[in-house]
């Protein structure tokens, strides 16, 4: 009778032990899947702040047009939402660089400057970036949570038999954006 129970229990147990591994991992796989929503809402408010952005500077911005040509092109390579963290992050850093080499540009048009819309969709942007910022860092920490949760054991042996997916992390793709900002007062 005791071997008998002894054996229930121990089966309750490791069912038990299974059932929790398996629950956190579903758990874990679905914040991190969060966490990637919550990038693409940030991401579709740029794409939708960018038309306005470009409106604005056309006026202003007459020899300028490659500027904004590849401000538009890389706003619809990015808009093409995909779900590979890695693609995604190389099309964000070209929308990136496009507006960076945009409020570049602008530096030389003083009415630009001086002009509310523009300095308002600067702004929007400006804030928007952060926030995107903070949602590939949850979402990474997201990643990085899962993925070491499923490395380890037993979770591992749980993972195999089930074939959870492998999530990548939003990485900078572009050097450029690694190296260390020069500042230089003249």
């Amino acid at each position: 009778m005791t071997i008998t129970l002894i054996i229930v229990i121990a089966a309750l147990v490791v069912i038990f032990a299974f059932a929790g591994i398996y629950n956190s991992l579903i758990s874990l796989k679905n914040q991190v899947k969060n966490a990637w929503a919550q990038i693409e809402v940030q991401l579709k408010r740029r794409h939708d702040l960018i038309p306005n952005l470009v409106e604005t500077t056309k006026g202003y911005m007459h020899h300028e047009a490659k500027t904004l040509e590849d401000v538009t092109l890389a706003r619809n390579i990015a808009m093409k939402i995909s779900p590979d963290a890695k693609v995604q992050s190389t099309h964000e850093n070209l929308l990136s660089g496009a507006l960076k080499s945009l409020f570049a540009v602008s530096e030389n048009y003083p009415e630009l400057k001086a002009n509310e819309n523009f300095l308002k969709l600067q702004e929007e942007i400006a804030s928007t970036e952060n926030k995107i910022s903070f949602a590939r860092q949850f979402y990474n920490d997201s990643v990085m949570t899962y993925n070491t949760k499923k490395e380890v054991f037993p979770n591992n042996m749980i993972v195999g038999m089930f074939n959870f997916p492998d999530f990548t992390m939003f990485e900078i793709t572009n050097q450029a954006e690694r190296e260390n900002v020069q500042v230089k007062f003249d």
